[in-house]
């Protein structure tokens, strides 16, 4: 048994990507931890009394290791109201087709960090992992006096790097191939392009802490390969989504079942951050309107009334498909079932 492992109380290296905005549920985390694994709590969007909530229904059923995850605050950035006007326009004839208003966006545009992070401490969960960047020394401090254990993200050696100094405790490493939110520090730029084997083989010469590999692992061998490079564990979402206590919509399971050759693209255009999703109708069409993007997180609360439309309707095409590059039929089962069929 490993370091991370023996800290955290696990049977596997397996950590259960946290997905926020519907596919963590209070099942899915409870079956992760209770087969062994780390399961993840998707705070990200949630007010702090609904981490609050969502935790203590977690714990009513599980007394395994859980993790909350959340993102780095961005703050209120201004957006130009004609960067705001452009945007509108853009999207005026998927709103008409939705049967949406015209949008009215005003700030803020993400929830509030400070009130989540006192949810946390007020929990005390085994681990407390984020995305965005580096956790501010005051939190660390206050995280570290609760004994609760820090997972940074980074997508570059040098992420990684500013990670160990800042003082966390492991490292996920995620792969250009994952799926979801790109954990890039700066939002602005292009992505590293990056695999997560490369990643997790430039850091290890250099980092002691533990690495978690993330991105395009999606059976037995991909975890083997993995370990053997050292990753003391590997942090899995695509091949979760489709199990019976994911909370995908239908149409957003529809789609990834619909063939076992997803073809996925990164892309800013469901939330201003770069984003690994199955390609639908809304993530081709804007991605010729590049200029008509707003930035995290504001385009990710200007596109919110569309992707619930686009549920309600049963169509897949205004949905945030997230999903990593991994080929092969998903899982349709229990998420305990697969976690031991991942580890016989």
């Amino acid at each position: 048994m490993n370091e991370f492992m023996n800290r955290l109380r696990l049977k596997y290296p397996l950590v259960v990507a946290p997905m926020a905005g519907g596919p963590t549920t209070v099942d899915l985390v409870v079956a992760s931890s209770n087969s062994g694994a780390l399961g993840s709590i998707g705070a990200a969007y949630l007010t702090a009394p609904l981490i609050e909530d969502f935790t203590k229904n977690v714990r009513a059923k599980t007394s395994g290791p859980v993790a909350i995850n959340l993102f780095l605050p961005h703050g209120i950035l201004p957006v130009a109201v004609d960067k705001i006007a452009k945007a509108i326009k853009a999207t005026e004839s998927y709103r008409k087709e939705l049967n949406l208003p015209v949008p009215d966006l005003q700030p803020p545009y993400e929830e509030n960090f400070d009130e989540q992070f006192e949810s946390v401490l007020k929990i005390k969960p085994e681990v407390l992992s984020f995305v965005f960047g580096v956790l501010e020394a005051d939190y660390v401090k206050a995280a570290k006096k609760e004994n609760i254990y820090l997972i940074g993200t980074a997508t570059t050696l040098e992420e990684a790097l500013a990670l160990v100094e800042s003082g966390v405790d492991a490292i996920t490493l995620q792969g250009v191939e994952g799926g979801g939110h790109r954990g890039i520090f700066d939002a602005k730029i292009g992505d590293p392009q990056i695999g997560a084997i490369d990643l997790l083989e430039q850091c290890r010469a250099k980092i002691r802490i533990p690495l978690i590999a993330a991105g395009g692992i999606m059976n037995a061998q991909d975890i083997k390969k993995a370990l053997e490079k050292g990753a003391e564990a590997v942090q899995m979402g695509t091949a979760f989504l489709t199990c019976k206590e994911s909370g995908v919509s239908t149409p957003y399971r529809k789609a990834l079942l619909a063939s076992e050759n997803r073809k996925t693209q990164l892309t800013r255009a469901f939330s201003g951050r770069l984003a690994r999703g199955i390609e639908n109708r809304f993530l081709l069409e804007m991605g010729e309107k590049s200029e008509a993007i707003l930035p995290f997180p504001a385009q990710n609360k200007f596109t919110r009334d569309m992707r619930n439309a686009s549920v309600k309707a049963g169509s897949a095409d205004f949905l945030s498909l997230w999903s990593g590059t991994g080929h092969g039929a998903l899982w349709t089962e229990s998420a305990s079932e697969l976690i031991e069929r991942l580890f016989v």
